[in-house]
């Protein structure tokens, strides 16, 4: 449910960079550990308010770009 995305999680967000980034400034970091969705936040300004992508979405758009 599109709702679902808004509860806090349990625990608190594990955030990563991806790997290719390369240790760069200018990245965003997803959390895999929500339970209904995917958090996505930009490095720069971590305190700042994240986008919550639906799971489904958020795997059609890593495939879309995986398929280039």
């Amino acid at each position: 449910m599109a709702s679902d995305c808004f509860h806090a999680p349990s625990a608190p967000l594990s955030w990563r960079k991806s790997s290719y980034s390369n240790n760069e400034a200018v990245c965003v970091e997803v959390a895999d550990n929500h339970p209904h969705a995917i958090p996505v936040r930009d490095s720069k300004t971590p305190a700042h308010p994240h986008l919550l992508i639906p799971r489904g979405s958020w795997q059609a758009f890593v495939t879309h770009l995986k398929q280039g």
